[in-house]
């Protein structure tokens, strides 16, 4: 049976007390949404469709390169509604596998289980055991462990209150089966909705196989409702990741104080210390080295290079065996080969720079290819920009320059050149020379200094 999977994502969320709406606010760096899509896809269903609702303009545009389909839910009038505005699309002899925008911990192996508990003739049900299931429907089952039916819990008795296993929503069943339950709902019960839960009931009624699948992990199925969920569940999140690192071999100076918003990727016996924070798609190669509060975003590092305490990387490519920091730099388009060394208060941008290079203080190198064994000295800056465009700078193999050179682009700096300290260069730099451009130095003798008149 094809897999066609409904992620529902119509509620407003109120209580986030937010303009965005609830399944665009950010987790781990994407949103809330993106999260179930990208589970969604894992499972290479034949289609994803997603039902939104409140701000839906905004949850499309935020999500337009998403390969899903929309379905808009005009009236909120409960989880069954939803579901049926996305079935004219679905197949009978197709199954049916229903998500949530606000449940973004879902895993694919759950959810694999999960289809597999379903058929033409079975359908499945996602549940959770926890100490306080306030808030969620409750399961019921007969003695002999059978799904009965879910009861809300504002329709629940007092001995069903008591019961541990809660209602997540996620569910599987058959196309078919499905739709014929879908057009039977009633919102009879207090909140007045037609409620998906009800179908379950449906299904004991038409001698249904119920199969039931308790959540592995009740992170996973939490629902997000508000800011403090959100901060819970993305605690949850990061305690994941670092576990997993770790069981894979990385070395963490304090899991509770690392931050993955995207895809880590390294190799073995890789080190990061506190207050990391990882954005995007990231790989570190063997024996990397992170230090303390450093922000890695899009990058690849290679084997053996140390990042020191508070660097930001950005759309970089970092080689072997390389140095980089404290309180460094690197903007999108860096490319820097084996060991090179980016020292203190050093910024590069949209440049190369050849093996064994180094800029360890005080330095600019922007939109400049610079070669192998070039060192810049402290305060040397490349200006790029004349105001209105960017210009290029090529700095050939084994280049020296002096402290506070400045070389205004665009120039070619020769092999083996060095510029003297304190010079302006505007022009070529000859290779093998030592070019000087600064004014020279004068003593005045008579010279006296200025000097505050007294108030009166």
């Amino acid at each position: 049976m094809q897999l066609n999977v409904v992620i529902l994502a119509a509620g407003q969320g109120k209580r986030m007390k937010s303009a965005l709406p609830k399944v665009l606010q950010p987790l781990a760096g994407k949103p809330l949404l993106k999260h179930v899509i990208d589970a969604a896809q894992a499972l290479q269903a034949s289609s994803v469709c997603v039902v939104y609702g409140h701000r839906g303009e905004v949850v499309r545009e935020a999500l337009k390169s998403e390969r899903v389909s929309w379905v808009e839910q005009a009236q909120q009038l409960g989880t069954g509604h939803a579901v049926q505005q996305a079935m004219p699309t679905v197949k009978d002899d197709a199954m049916v596998l229903v998500l949530y925008g606000d449940v973004p911990l879902i895993r694919r192996s759950t959810l694999e289980e999960l289809v597999k508990l379903a058929g033409p003739k079975a359908m499945s049900l996602l549940t959770m055991v926890v100490d306080d299931p306030t808030g969620y429907g409750r399961i019921v089952r007969n003695a002999k462990g059978q799904v009965l039916k879910i009861v809300e819990q504002k329709d629940a008795s007092k001995a069903q209150l008591k019961i541990r296993e809660g209602n997540t929503g996620v569910l599987a069943a058959p196309a078919k089966l499905l739709k014929k339950w879908l057009g039977r709902l009633k919102n009879s019960n207090a909140q007045g909705e037609y409620l998906l839960t009800d179908i379950v009931a449906m299904a004991v009624k038409d001698k249904v196989k119920v199969n039931p699948l308790v959540a592995p992990t009740v992170a996973e199925v939490l629902g997000i409702n508000d800011k403090v969920q959100l901060a819970e569940v993305e605690a949850l999140r990061r305690a994941q990741v670092a576990k997993d690192l770790m069981v894979a071999g990385v070395t963490l100076a304090d899991p509770a104080r690392l931050d993955v918003r995207g895809t880590l990727t390294h190799g073995v016996d890789v080190f990061i210390d506190v207050n990391t924070v990882f954005e995007g798609d990231v790989t570190l190669g063997d024996r990397v080295r992170i230090g303390p509060n450093c922000v890695i975003r899009d990058a690849k590092i290679g084997s053996d290079t140390e990042i020191f305490a508070s660097v930001a990387i950005d759309g970089a490519e970092v080689g072997a065996r390389c140095a980089i920091g404290p309180f460094a730099r690197l903007r999108p388009g860096a490319t820097l080969a084996d060991e090179v060394h980016i020292g203190n208060f050093v910024e590069v941008k949209n440049s190369r720079m050849g093996a064994g290079s180094k800029a360890n203080h005080l330095t600019y190198v922007g939109d400049a290819d610079v070669g192998a064994k070039v060192n810049f000295g402290a305060g040397t800056i490349i200006a790029n920009y004349d105001g209105a465009n960017k210009h290029r700078t090529v700095i050939e193999d084994g280049v020296h320059t002096g402290s506070n050179s400045v070389l205004v682009a665009p120039i070619t700096v020769g092999t083996g050149a060095t510029v003297g300290a304190g010079s302006t260069v505007t022009r070529g730099v000859p290779a093998g020379k030592l070019t000087l451009a600064r004014a020279r130095q004068v003593v005045i003798e008579d010279w006296v200094r200025p000097v505050k008149q007294k108030k009166t």
